[in-house]
């Protein structure tokens, strides 16, 4: 049976399968979208060193045939055959992606899968939608790469522009230059059958010959294919990976400078961390305007007066920075998910329920050994929330999704979806950095200490991990190694441990607070 990958999750290879030689197939779609799907042999700073380990429509193989295009076949859209152990020792990655042909972006793909098939058995499967994507051109979708063993990771991390600037990221250049007419290679014979996956649709396949079976014909090349891109500019060589193409589209500063920081989802245009649109959709916490303050000297009634409640009708009002309440009434009535404990006053008929972790969708499972406690908040009344005197910030989504660190997670609506997400790494308090991934339409409330700052993804972003909030779902989370840093006035390291490096395409940010464990 397959295992099933989530983005982010990696596993070695010797534990799927004890086959060397592998089968990868891609299955991607869209309504009138047309797909080139390559993978890119890099080395020990992710760059294209050599162009012969570009395998694409125009260069199916590499030299030694380690990495083969095969075609469409039993229901992928592309597929490829790699034999691990035939790999040159100069070639740490490779980097398997998915770009747009022509008009088009990847929120527009149905569901599709990238897998590993070994013996004629799928052994690993990592699916995804455009569900998961906006306006990116190419999806990197999946890396196999040598790490004392080799490993496979799902990655699903969209990217602005098309091929050539996927390339461009990579080290490469593009050169105009006449098209090779391609020669499918022929499918090895542990390649899985013709019959397409359960709920995938999928093209009419060609039989998959054994190994050593003469070739199929040439397929004709498709019309306007992209021009054969010449690789190995040294100059590039030195770019950092996973970062914004070389040419950035429309909109956005040259590559190298950093962009305007863009707020959250839910966040508004303008202002600190936090402040709430002027006209609040669906879940958002309406703009509280402070009541003016009585003539002095009009005793206790001027005193309270501007303390209270703010003005009712809204699902979630922020009564100030460090208290806010939630309206059960607002929304159809949906429940609302809390910390336990964070719970101040409640007016009306409420109910509070304990939120169990023991079914499918829970907050923090077995595989975190960790639970976050949490209550469940029903009935017709407002629930007041605050914690530790913490400044809280209200985010709606609207069909978009958010990373946020469990520990700053104070209170959401439960039709959002979530789940739980776990960063290992020496250093980390608990040996583990817990994050929780909110999608959908609602709202979540999150804690800081402190007024934190939005700042933009770039190439050179790292954050500690106790002062990170949160960021945006698209961004990529890679441990850093650990920082030292000599000092003259006394031996030993700075007492920064560990660090999280973050990348991403222009449009990603990340949030953190002013403090630290």
């Amino acid at each position: 049976m397959a295992r099933e990958f989530q983005r982010g999750h990696k596993a070695k290879i010797g534990d799927l399968t004890a086959g060397t030689d592998l089968y990868i197939g891609v299955q991607i779609a869209g309504p009138g979208l047309t797909f080139d799907i390559s993978c890119f042999g890099l080395d020990t700073h992710e760059q294209l060193s050599d162009d012969r380990y570009f395998i694409f429509f125009n260069q199916p193989k590499s030299p030694e045939e380690a990495i083969q295009q095969l075609g469409p076949q039993a229901g992928d859209s592309e597929s490829f055959r790699v034999t691990l152990e035939r790999i040159p020792p100069e070639i740490q990655k490779l980097s398997f992606t998915a770009t747009i042909d022509g008009p088009g972006q990847m929120s527009q793909v149905g569901p599709g899968y990238i897998r590993i098939v070994a013996g004629g058995e799928e052994v690993a499967r990592y699916a995804f939608n455009g569900a998961e994507f906006t306006t990116e051109r190419a999806v990197m979708l999946a890396d196999v790469y040598l790490k004392d063993v080799w490993r496979f990771a799902a990655v699903g991390q969209g990217f602005d522009g098309g091929l050539d600037a996927l390339l461009k990221n990579f080290g490469g250049e593009v050169a105009e230059e006449s098209p090779v007419v391609p020669q499918q290679a022929a499918a090895p014979g542990f390649a899985p059958p013709a019959a397409p996956p359960a709920g995938f649709p999928a093209p009419a396949p060609a039989p998959a010959p054994a190994f050593g079976a003469p070739p199929h014909a040439p397929t004709p090349a498709p019309a306007g294919p992209p021009p054969l891109p010449a690789l190995g500019n040294p100059a590039l060589h030195s770019a950092p990976t996973m970062v914004a193409p070389v040419v950035p589209p429309p909109g956005q500063p040259p590559f190298g400078q950093v962009p305007p920081p863009q707020p959250p989802p839910g966040f508004g245009q303008a202002g600190p961390f936090g402040q709430v649109p002027a006209q609040p959709a669906f879940g958002q916490a309406p703009p509280h305007t402070p009541t003016p303050a009585a003539p002095a000297g009009a005793g206790l009634a001027a005193a309270i007066e501007k303390y209270r409640e703010a003005p009712t009708g809204q699902r979630w009002t922020q009564q100030n920075a460090k208290l806010i309440r939630a309206d059960l009434s607002q929304a159809g009535g949906q429940p609302v998910l809390a910390r336990q404990g964070s719970m101040v006053l409640y007016q009306g008929k409420v109910e509070f329920g304990y939120k169990g972790a023991g079914f499918a969708g829970r907050i923090v499972g077995n595989a975190t050994g960790q639970e976050m406690q949490l209550m469940r908040c029903t009935g017709r009344g407002q629930v007041f929330f605050a914690e530790d005197a913490s400044y809280l910030h209200p985010i709606e989504l609207q069909g978009d999704a958010i990373c946020v660190s469990a520990e700053n997670v104070l209170a959401f609506d439960e039709s959002l979806q979530h789940e739980v997400r776990r960063i290992e790494g020496h250093g980390i308090p608990g040996g583990a950095l817990f994050t929780m991934q909110f999608q959908g339409t609602g709202t979540v409330i999150v804690k800081t200490h402190g007024t934190p700052v939005v700042l933009p993804v770039t190439p050179t972003t790292y954050a500690d991990c106790n002062a990170i909030v949160a960021w945006s779902a698209a961004s990529q989370v890679i441990l850093s190694s650990q920082v030292r840093l000599r000092r003259n006035a006394y031996p030993g390291h700075s007492g920064e441990t560990v660090n999280l490096q973050f990348r991403g395409a222009p449009g990603n940010f990340i949030i953190v607070q002013p403090y630290e464990v």
